[in-house]
């Protein structure tokens, strides 16, 4: 019985450890889950980040429902606040109650940007708001035995199907923010790229940066689309470099709250981390198998001792 104990005490520190143990020591699907659980909190914590300190950028937001700026500014630190506590929470203690609503009020915030009218390139470009939480649920199937406000543990081993499923939702996330990233220099013409660009010393290279701008986006929507078609796995991590990089460079161009812009886009880097694992089994150690609980003893048939 000391040893069936002991077995089942390791199993439960092995799936409530921190990051250090559950990522380096589990299987794919704990890694994925570590992955998804710090991206949610970049993103939720960043976005609320940006509320706190108000942005002017997010009034046509407000005015889509016609909210007067007076109110959408005293508005904004609440809307921030919300969303940092909801960002600490997905980090210490997710369930899929709160998965299901970053889903839907990452795709609401994303369509706010078509509906105030900067055009349908920025609700594909930010796949990554609703469907990092959308992939973070699908890890964890409806189907598993807790329930929608319960503490999510570490996953058990994916069936083939579903593994498919998962794969195929982080391609989709991350060919779309590729492609609609592209779509701000290829179509829209986007003003805050030549910003960047500048602010990276292209301009130095001695072509007009709006050229630059367009060579850039087709490249991005290039990208886009191999997302969808190839299994290697440095492709991805190619990938997560480039987001990484291109989304700096708010800290060099010095915008407004540059570093919360860097980190509410962390699902961007984190999606492409994640297929990366997820195509390549052999990252990192394999996982310990958990100590065999010792064979129950029959009972006597006779009743003897």
């Amino acid at each position: 019985m000391k040893a069936h104990a002991n077995a089942v005490a390791a199993i439960t520190i092995r799936q409530t450890a921190w990051p250090s143990s559950g990522f380096l020591q589990g299987g794919i699907e704990s890694r994925l889950h570590w992955l998804f659980r710090c991206a949610v909190f970049l993103e939720f914590t960043g976005h609320g980040a940006c509320g706190i300190h108000t942005k002017s950028a997010w009034l046509p937001y407000f005015h889509v429902f016609a909210i007067p700026d007076a109110m959408a500014w005293r508005l904004m630190p609440l809307i921030g606040s919300i969303d940092i506590a909801l960002g600490v929470m997905a980090l210490f203690r997710p369930c899929r109650a709160l998965l299901v609503y970053m889903v839907v009020w990452g795709g609401f915030t994303a369509l706010l940007r078509p509906a105030a009218g900067e055009g349908a390139w920025e609700f594909i470009e930010r796949s990554y708001n609703y469907g990092v939480p959308l992939a973070f649920l699908l890890l964890h199937a409806a189907g598993r035995p807790a329930g929608w406000f319960a503490p999510l543990q570490l996953p058990a081993p994916l069936c083939a199907g579903s593994q498919r499923t998962l794969v195929w939702t982080l391609r989709i996330i991350v060919a779309l923010m590729l492609v609609g990233h592209g779509g701000f220099g290829a179509f829209m013409g986007k003003a805050n790229l030549l910003v960047f660009y500048r602010a990276a010393g292209l301009s130095h290279l001695g072509l007009p940066l709006e050229m630059l701008r367009a060579g850039i986006g087709f490249l991005e929507i290039g990208l886009g689309v191999l997302a969808v078609i190839t299994n290697r796995p440095a492709f991805f991590g190619f990938i997560c470099l480039w987001k990484l990089a291109s989304e700096s460079l708010y800290l060099f161009a010095g915008m407004p709250v540059a570093c919360w812009e860097v980190v509410e886009r962390g699902g961007s880097y984190l999606a492409p981390l994640a297929l990366l694992c997820a195509l390549a089994p052999a990252f990192g150690p394999p996982p310990e198998p958990a100590p065999a609980a010792p064979a129950c003893a029959l009972p006597n048939p006779v009743g003897g001792p």
